[in-house]
């Protein structure tokens, strides 16, 4: 359990660094950071302090939808937008455009990592995450539905607003399925534990 945790938090705090090296790049976002990105610069306030608030306000939606969040879902409301805040703190803004998309590249390949281990913690899912899960659920939406019809609201609106839509949002939407489906399998501790008792079984007993 310990462990478990553990990986839970590092991952949540890389998943905000991550955001952060691709706000940084400015070449584009993910839909959730770009509506996050549009609020901030309406309201003045931090795009982390808004990310933790656009989580908390995506976890009331999950009232009418019947879910029921866990410790990572918590903990992701309350890490992630912290972790963007501070290192957008200590974190320069980068010119140049061959610059700019390696290191978006970098900040999505460190979002991958960091989505690897906190999904693979298995703590609950972030509140965005449960939202389209809930829907699905709930209406009997495909999950790729809810995903399409949520997150193209929020990118709609966070354009709308002023944040970063370019290069960078297509790239992300290309290559985070892809890469979370490789991290994934390294910290997924449901995966660890089979391979354990597999293990076990399959070891020779003393002696023989």
């Amino acid at each position: 359990m310990a462990l478990r945790l553990l990986q839970l938090l590092v991952g949540l705090v890389l998943f905000g660094a991550g955001c952060a090296v691709m706000v940084q790049a400015g070449i584009g976002l993910d839909p959730w950071t770009v509506f996050a990105q549009g609020l901030s610069r309406q309201t003045g306030v931090g795009i982390g302090w808004v990310t933790n608030l656009v989580g908390f306000l995506v976890l009331l939606l999950w009232i009418p939808l019947r879910q029921r969040p866990g410790i990572g879902t918590i903990a992701n409301i309350l890490l992630v937008g912290t972790s963007m805040q501070l290192t957008l703190w200590v974190l320069p803004s980068v010119q140049g455009f061959l610059l700019q998309v390696l290191v978006f590249l970098a900040g999505t390949a460190l979002v991958a990592v960091a989505s690897g281990l906190y999904i693979g913690a298995r703590f609950g899912p972030g509140p965005r995450d449960g939202l389209m899960t809930g829907m699905h659920e709930r209406f009997g939406w495909p999950i790729w539905t809810a995903r399409l019809t949520v997150e193209a609201t929020v990118l709609l609106l966070g354009w709308l607003l002023g944040g970063t839509v370019g290069l960078g949002t297509v790239l992300f939407a290309v290559l985070i399925g892809p890469l979370v489906h490789v991290t994934l399998p390294w910290f997924d501790t449901r995966t660890r534990a089979s391979r354990s008792r597999i293990g076990r079984r399959t070891a020779p007993a003393p002696g023989a």
